[in-house]
C-alpha cells in the first residue's frame, strides 16, 4: 500500500499537525511519499520523497493550480490513497481532487478499520460509520487529533513538481480572525461544560467551580451547537486549542474533536457517570460520579 500525503505550510513553515498524517501511515503499514507546496525551510523530517511546489509561484493556497500539483505527483507515483487532514485547506481541496482524479472519497476518517475500511462519525459525531471504498485510489481527510503525530526522521529527498496553467484565485495573505469572549488559550485554569450538564440552567453551577477556582469556563462542541453557551467558549478542533495548567471536564465524555483540543492541558480532571467514556483515556483523575451531585460538593469544599 502507498500513500500520499499532503502536508500544509502557512508562511513558509509545515504545520505541526501535518505530522499526524505519518501517525496515519505508520498505523496502516504504508509506504509513504509527500507532497508540500512551500519552501526549503518548511521541509519535515522525514527520509522518504517530498514533492516540493514553489509557494512563491502557486500561492499557499490556490485550489485551481494545487489540485493540479496533486494531480501530477499522483500520475508519478499511483498511490492508493491521497491523504490530507480534515482541515479548511483539506476539506476544500481534497473534493476538487477527488473529482478530478475521478475516484471516492472519504471525509473525517478517525480510525482504520478491518478490511481496507476506514470509521468515520455521523449524526453530529453521535456515532461512528464504517466505510469501504470500491477500489482505489480513495481521497481521505484524516479529523484532527484522531491520530498521533509522528516525526519519521531523516533528511528528505527531494523532488521538484509543477503544474500547467493559471488559477482564478490570487492568495493575498492571512488576516487573524477577531476572538470573541474569554481568549481560553490565555487562561492556567479551564473548567469545561459538556453535554452531561443536563440543561443550560445547570451551567452557573460549573461557572462557580470555575470562579473558586480562579479559572475560566469553557464548553463542548455539542453545548454551544444547542446554545446554551455561545460559540467563543467552544474547546476543540473548530474552537479554541487550549494547555492550561488545569483542565477539568464536566460531562464532557470526551469526542476526538474535543479531545484535541485540550489533552495538552498539564492536568486533567473528568467527572462522568461512563467510567468508559473516551475522556478517561486523556484524564490524569476520573471522577465517575454524576457531575450535578458532585460538582456542588467539590465547589463547598473548595471554598472552605
Amino acid at each position: 500500500m502507498k500513500l500520499l500525503l499532503i502536508g500544509e505550510c502557512r508562511e513558509g513553515k509545515l504545520l505541526e499537525y501535518s505530522y499526524e498524517l505519518f501517525g496515519f501511515a505508520s498505523q496502516a503499514g504504508a509506504e509513504t511519499a509527500m507532497l508540500i507546496v512551500g519552501g526549503e525551510g518548511g521541509l519535515p523530517g522525514y527520509g522518504g520523497t517530498v514533492y516540493l511546489a514553489d509557494a512563491g509561484k502557486y500561492g499557499e493556497y490556490n485550489p485551481d493550480l494545487h489540485k493540479r500539483l496533486v494531480q501530477a505527483v499522483v500520475e508519478r507515483e499511483r498511490p492508493d490513497y491521497v491523504v490530507f487532514m480534515h482541515t479548511s485547506y483539506g476539506w476544500d481541496l481534497a473534493p476538487r481532487v477527488a473529482a478530478l482524479l475521478k475516484v471516492p472519497q472519504v471525509s473525517e476518517v478517525v480510525a482504520l478499520a478491518e478490511g481496507g475500511s476506514f470509521e468515520r462519525p455521523c449524526l453530529s459525531q453521535k456515532m461512528r460509520q464504517v466505510v469501504k471504498p470500491k477500489g482505489t485510489p480513495v481521497v481521505l481527510t484524516l479529523q484532527g487529533g484522531a491520530f498521533p503525530a509522528l516525526v519519521p526522521g531523516g533528511t528528505p529527498q527531494v523532488q521538484p513538481v509543477d503544474a500547467a496553467g493559471d488559477g482564478r484565485l490570487e492568495f493575498l495573505g492571512y488576516e487573524a480572525a477577531a476572538r470573541k469572549g474569554v481568549d481560553l488559550t490565555k487562561a492556567e485554569v479551564i473548567v469545561s461544560v459538556g453535554r452531561g450538564v443536563g440543561k443550560k440552567e445547570n451551567i452557573p453551577v460549573i461557572a462557580e467551580l470555575a470562579r473558586v477556582l480562579g479559572g475560566e469556563v469553557g464548553a463542548s462542541r455539542p453545548v454551544v451547537d444547542s446554545g446554551w453557551m455561545d460559540a467563543g467558549s467552544q474547546v476543540g478542533v473548530t474552537g479554541q486549542t487550549v494547555s492550561p495548567k488545569l483542565y477539568v471536564a464536566c460531562g464532557i465524555s470526551g469526542a476526538i474533536q474535543h479531545l484535541a483540543g485540550m489533552k495538552k492541558s498539564g492536568f486533567i480532571v473528568a467527572i462522568n457517570k461512563d467510567k468508559d467514556a473516551p475522556i478517561a483515556g486523556v484524564a490524569d483523575v476520573l471522577v465517575v460520579a454524576d457531575v450535578m451531585q458532585f460538582v456542588p460538593a467539590l465547589t463547598a469544599k473548595l471554598a472552605k
